[in-house]
């Protein structure tokens, strides 16, 4: 478990699923303008930065080559980095795909699996959240599919153009592929995330089970001491999440 110490008066600040590129690049725009601006308000007191996945709503990248566009999103990141505040990442569903350009480009980390974290003396188990716990079984085989090491290695045989086209179609048009077709409450005892959450407690204790992919802003106490947030995303709801080093708390931004 990693420790990391909060700064008196310093905060770590959790967003998701911000699909930039979805629909259309244009149509996207005023979103991702919002999402810089936001990142440029909390790099004042930020002791840490956690993006859980889904940024995009599409990325893949080749030997050479990565998405056109997200220049405000990438120089943004960029500057918070070369700053000193460490910025995280977990790859959702959309952005599968991710082999070294946050690393080399960015100096941001990069993981394919949820992780935990010890803020302070506050225990988290952080992820993105697609493929866990019980059902959601045909993206599960799609992820599987998609992953799967001969699968990218004929989607990187096309040339970029075509291949990036057609996986922003497919990322908008295909919701098994997406996995997000149910973006509405389905009651605490069939939220599947709470449901793998809880199946965590049985064998280990952790305060916070952070997660995005569901895109609906949730808060959910899973017993006395441990507790269950969903982001929700930067599409409908624009909410983010912040650790004051005591309290985790949502929180929307509004410009």
């Amino acid at each position: 478990m990693k420790k990391i110490s909060i700064p008196t008066g310093k905060k770590i600040y959790f967003a998701s699923d911000n699909h930039l590129g979805a629909p259309t690049m244009e149509q996207s725009r005023p979103r991702e303008i919002k999402f810089v601006a936001w990142l440029d308000e909390i790099k004042h007191d930020a002791a840490a930065i956690f993006l859980l996945g889904d940024l995009f709503d599409f990325w893949m990248e080749y030997k050479t080559v990565v998405p056109k566009g997200f220049t405000r999103t990438l120089g943004k990141l960029a500057e918070i980095s070369d700053s000193g505040i460490p910025i995280y990442y977990f790859v959702g569903n959309h952005d599968l795909w991710m082999n070294g350009y946050f690393e080399d480009e960015l100096n941001i980390p990069v993981f394919h699996k949820p992780q935990q974290y010890l803020f302070n003396d506050t225990s988290f188990f952080i992820g993105h959240g697609d493929g866990l716990g019980p059902g959601d079984k045909g993206y599960k085989r799609m992820k599987k599919v998609f992953t799967h090491p001969i699968s990218k290695c004929f989607y990187r045989w096309l040339h970029p153009d075509w291949g990036v086209r057609l996986a922003q179609y497919l990322s908008v048009k295909n919701k098994l592929i997406s996995g997000d077709e149910d973006v509405h409450f389905l009651g605490e005892d069939k939220e599947w995330l709470v449901s793998y959450a809880k199946r965590k407690l049985e064998t280990q204790h952790y305060d916070h089970f952070v997660f995005g992919h569901r895109h609906l802003p949730l808060e959910i106490n899973l017993n006395e001491k441990s507790k269950y947030t969903n982001l929700g995303d930067w599409i409908s709801y624009y909410t983010y999440a912040v650790f004051d080093g005591t309290t985790l708390y949502l929180k929307e931004y509004k410009d």
